[in-house]
């Protein structure tokens, strides 16, 4: 799974894991089959309807709009999903961490005649395979990448940290927690890392600050992960 480094607005740097194509496929695949069941049931509710010709191409058109409209009202009201990126645990982000807009959905929607219908995909799947950020067309112009929330389970999901034998702590003071104090903190800042949900880990700063009296000059990303290293260090060596 590759990754990404985004940059916020509070200088915070995060890594981002972006899908890759497999999944975007897969999800692509659930969504068609989920526009093409609606389309299906459509027609038959049309075909049932004792209406003329003409005016059931009138209501053809009305309610396949929802069809027509999927992936922009989706990501909008589903905050960067679909169903079928959903099912994959993928979404829709823009590269600075912050939510997309609904101009940056609507341009995604609008270039998929690009990348998806013109092409029949393969503009879609040249451009994520050469931009290297699971960018398409779409996702270029409007300043979005789709990630993947799918957690991987390593040493580091456990409260315990993978150190170096030389690693030296900086922060003794971090002793002062207990372990599910610990692992609570933990949890919400690998949860919030993988989100790009920056404020989260500016409020674990601060409060982490405010119960040891640690005083720093680190981003926050980076003090926090620390203190949760030389926790792991010195309940280790206990």
């Amino acid at each position: 799974m590759n990754q990404f480094q985004i940059e916020t607005a509070q200088n915070i740097s995060i890594n981002q894991n972006t899908s890759n194509l497999g999944e975007r496929m897969l999800a692509y695949l659930i969504d068609s089959f989920v526009i093409t069941v609606y389309t299906i049931l459509v027609f038959i509710l049309l075909i049932s309807l004792d209406i003329d010709l003409a005016d059931q191409w009138a209501y053809y058109l009305v309610l396949s709009l929802p069809a027509f409209l999927y992936y922009l009202l989706f990501e909008t009201f589903s905050d960067g999903k679909t169903i079928g990126k959903g099912l994959m645990s993928l979404r829709v982000v823009k590269l600075d961490g912050s939510k997309p807009s609904f101009a940056n959905y609507f341009v995604r929607w609008a270039l998929r005649i690009i990348d998806v219908s013109l092409t029949s995909g393969g503009g879609a799947v040249l451009t994520i395979l050469i931009r290297g950020k699971g960018q398409r067309i779409g996702d270029i112009a409007a300043g979005t990448t789709v990630i993947s929330e799918k957690k991987r389970i390593t040493l580091r999901d456990t409260l315990l940290r993978e150190l170096p034998e030389d690693y030296k702590p900086q922060f003794p003071q971090v002793t002062v927690f207990k372990d599910p104090e610990m692992q609570t903190i933990k949890e919400l800042y690998d949860k919030s890392k993988l989100n790009g949900d920056h404020n989260v880990i500016v409020s674990l700063d601060k409060r982490i600050k405010e119960v040891t009296g640690i005083s720093t000059q680190l981003k926050p990303i980076d003090f926090v992960d620390l203190v949760i290293k030389d926790y792991n260090y010195y309940t280790q060596k206990m």
